[in-house]
């Protein structure tokens, strides 16, 4: 009798702000929790979650943010500072709730297996270089994704 395979879960991480870092991180340590395999593609800015030199620094912006929980007008948004006091609150925010900091979250990811796919493409374009990304980071272009994520119960793009 063959053994069956685990469910598989490919997420693409476009997006580099603290707001776009959570989910994909949440959800693959959450699929490793559920006995899934995992994978991310960090492709444009979501390599900054994959950086050294950025992941601890993520920031999210209160401009043109409609879906920010207190409102702000774009005017008092855009005022130098608002992003500092913006990322702030997030990070209070998620403290408060017991939700893992990034940098924790990435740990857990690589400790639990999860394939983490730096985008080969983007950091020749951006100037990324290997060794500006944390350990336990392959490198890959868009085939190699796509052959992860052929066998994929799941994938999504964030």
């Amino acid at each position: 009798m063959a053994e069956e395979r685990k469910k598989r879960l490919a997420i693409i991480a476009s997006k580099g702000t603290l707001d776009f870092a959570y989910p994909p991180l949440i959800l693959v340590t959450t699929a490793i929790s559920m006995d899934m395999e995992a994978g991310i593609f960090f492709t444009f800015y979501g390599l900054d979650i994959i950086n050294k030199h950025k992941f601890n620094s993520l920031k999210v912006s209160p401009l043109a943010n409609p879906a920010m929980p207190v409102s702000i007008p774009n005017i008092i948004g855009a005022i130098p500072g608002m992003t500092s006091m913006a990322t702030m609150m997030m990070k209070s925010w998620m403290n408060k709730a017991h939700v893992a900091t990034i940098p924790k979250l990435l740990d857990m990811a690589r400790e639990g297996g999860v394939r983490l796919i730096g985008c080969q493409t983007t950091m020749n374009v951006m100037g990324v270089k290997r060794e500006d990304l944390i350990d336990g980071v392959e490198i890959g272009g868009a085939a190699t994704f796509l052959d992860y994520a052929m066998d994929a119960d799941v994938s999504l793009f964030v």
